[in-house]
């Protein structure tokens, strides 16, 4: 199954949580806090919101920073995915 986005909206695939400290300690699962880093999975057409022309400004396999608190969970073939506005993602992370 794929995702196909309307709209501006992004699916995006949120990056593991690290499994130990820069100094190398262990953390357990519970105490691992999410990263608000993923990698755009599909990008809608873009379109108008609210009268606007919205230009999509992320591409398939870009790394993102995002919002905390936005989007919407779903699981697709078993991997669990966040589909967010355009708006919602803070900036591409250049490496």
């Amino acid at each position: 199954m794929k995702l196909v986005p309307l709209g501006d909206k992004v699916v995006i695939k949120q990056l593991e949580a690290e499994e130990k400290t820069k100094s190398g300690i262990v953390l357990p699962s519970q105490s691992k806090e999410k990263p608000q880093m993923a990698t755009v999975i599909a990008v809608g057409p873009g379109g108008y919101v609210d009268g606007n022309k919205v230009e999509m400004t992320v591409k398939e396999g870009d790394k993102v920073i995002y919002s905390k608190y936005c989007g919407t969970e779903v699981e697709c073939d078993g991997e669990k995915l966040l589909v967010v506005k355009q708006n919602d993602i803070l900036a591409v992370v250049v490496d």
